[in-house]
This record gives structure tokens, C-alpha cells and sequence, in this order.
């Protein structure tokens, strides 16, 4: 007899063919009816138990604070949302300078500003002298303000700078 001539061993008549491994796979095939990894995972995690995922870390201060600002100086929010967060210069100035909306607010179907970056440096350790990017309207501004630690822990923004517009 020839090995052409052979025909398929018997247990695979009358049954569907042994799956092949899709192009790719690394060859392993499963059986029919296999959990797979989904039902693997839920078996580690039975219905009405769910997923416990570790909660976000908070916000720096100094990205909460500098996503304020922006808001504020862009018109988007107003001064008084700030009013706790603030010691007394720097709501004046904040005063001063949110109703000319130096950031800019949306107009003509632009976009808003943007905060692009925020870096800081601690001169000591309940200080923080923050800088950051904004950009509106095509350009790139500066924005920078000092934080400090109250006596309660809180962190109240004490100074606020912005590039002049040239």
C-alpha cells in the first residue's frame, strides 16, 4: 500500500475536522467549547463582586491650579471661582485681569487656550513657583504663579504673572 492510497483514520469520520491555527497564531488550538480568556476572568471576578482598580492619584496642585487659571484668564470661568484658592494679591490681580481675558476665549470656531506644559520648582518645601505654556490663538504665552501652604495643609495660589502681549 501506498501513503497516498491511505484514507483517514476513523475516529475523524463522521466528526468535524481538528481546528487549524489561524495565520499568525502561534499554533495552539482549543477544543470546541473551551473557556477562553474572558471566561477565564470572569471566574476570578463572580457577578455582583466588581473589579477593584486602585483609585486615581489626585491632581498636582500645580496642574489644578494652572487648568484654573487658564480658565479664568480666558474668560471661560469667573474670578470668584478662585476666591478660596487665593490669597488677597493674587485675587487682585486676577481682578485685573480677567475681564480683558488676556488668554483668550473661543472665537470664530477656534479652539480655547490650551495648556501645553507645567513645570515647577519647590524652594522650599510649601512653596511651589509654577510655570506654565499656554497656547492660544496661534502663539505660545507664559503663565506663572507661586503657591503656598496654608497653616490647614491647603495650597492657596499667592502670585500670578502672565507675558505681556506683543
Amino acid at each position: 500500500m501506498r501513503i497516498s492510497d491511505r484514507r483517514p483514520a476513523a475516529r475523524h469520520q463522521g466528526q468535524a475536522p481538528p481546528r487549524r491555527a489561524e495565520p499568525g497564531h502561534r499554533g495552539r488550538t482549543r477544543p470546541p467549547g473551551h473557556p477562553g480568556g474572558r471566561a477565564r476572568a470572569a471566574r476570578r471576578h463572580p457577578p455582583g463582586h466588581p473589579l477593584v482598580r486602585p483609585p486615581a492619584p489626585a491632581p498636582r496642585p500645580q496642574d489644578w491650579f494652572a487648568e484654573q487659571l487658564v480658565q479664568v484668564l480666558s474668560g471661560r470661568r469667573p474670578v470668584h471661582a478662585l476666591l478660596g484658592h487665593a490669597r488677597q494679591a493674587a485675587y487682585e490681580q486676577l481682578i485685573r485681569l480677567a475681564p480683558h481675558a488676556p488668554l483668550g476665549a473661543e472665537a470664530d470656531g477656534r479652539p480655547g487656550p490650551e495648556l501645553r506644559g507645567v513645570g515647577s520648582c519647590r524652594p522650599r518645601a510649601d512653596v511651589l513657583e509654577v510655570f506654565a505654556r499656554v497656547e492660544t490663538r496661534g502663539r505660545t504665552r507664559a503663565l506663572a504663579f507661586r503657591l503656598e501652604r496654608s497653616a490647614a495643609g491647603r495650597w492657596q495660589c499667592c502670585a500670578v504673572e502672565l507675558d505681556t502681549p506683543g
